[in-house]
């Protein structure tokens, strides 16, 4: 329970970082952050897997880069759902994406 709630708020700050790297990217509290991680988590599990099983061949034949425009897209429906989480373009999205995922990799790293 402890590592789930570590996890969320490691997102959460990973979230909130990519805001301010990344222009066109806005989160405007902790709160709308800790909200969209949960968001982003759900639709990850739901339509992420989904749109991942059906384009595996596409994300296989690109070495996995297809999957971060599939990244982009949920945090871009995300940002339409979650007050105070907002993504300007798909561009910004696909550049949070990345940035995201570089941070989940160093947090994981530095976790062990």
């Amino acid at each position: 329970m402890i590592r789930l709630l570590i996890n969320w708020l490691l997102n959460a700050a990973a979230l909130l970082l990519v805001a301010y790297l990344v222009p066109g990217f806005e989160v405007t509290s902790l709160g709308a952050a800790l909200i969209a991680v949960i968001v982003i988590g759900l639709l990850n599990i739901t339509l992420g897997l989904l749109l991942k099983l059906i384009t595996l061949p596409l994300g296989i034949l690109t070495l996995g880069i297809f999957f971060l425009v599939i990244n982009a897209f949920v945090i871009k429906l995300a940002s339409g759902v979650v007050p105070g989480f907002y993504v300007r373009s798909f561009g910004a999205a696909f550049i949070g994406a990345a940035v995201l995922a570089l941070l989940h990799v160093l947090f994981r790293v530095l976790a062990g």
